[in-house]
């Protein structure tokens, strides 16, 4: 009986000191090209910031593809690339218009 009892205390110790997951969101699944997010009230209301936070790992922009509204349907999203960035360089004699990737 006492085995048992010490058995459980260093279990309950053990639990007790683990650290706690707060925000992560279990379920999602994804790469680099995009993702899924398990449906429910909380994940529709916050879907645009999940998605974005995902693809911003890559440095990549989210865009949401599909929605479907029951339990155990999926968010569907998409990590796109940032359009490319033009800039003006200006000098005396010519105005260049170059494109950044």
């Amino acid at each position: 009986m006492r085995a048992m009892a010490a058995v459980a205390a260093v279990a309950g110790t053990v639990l007790m000191n683990a650290p706690a997951q707060a925000g992560v969101l279990i379920g999602l699944v994804g790469n680099d090209t995009g993702g899924i997010i398990p449906w429910s009230p909380y994940t529709e209301f916050y879907r645009v910031p999940i998605a974005s936070d995902h693809c911003a790992r890559y440095f990549k922009l989210a865009q949401i593809t599909s929605v479907h509204r029951r339990y155990g349907d999926y968010i569907g999203f998409h990590c796109l690339f940032p359009p490319p960035v033009r800039v003006v360089v200006t000098t005396r004699a010519r105005t260049v218009l170059k494109t950044k990737y």
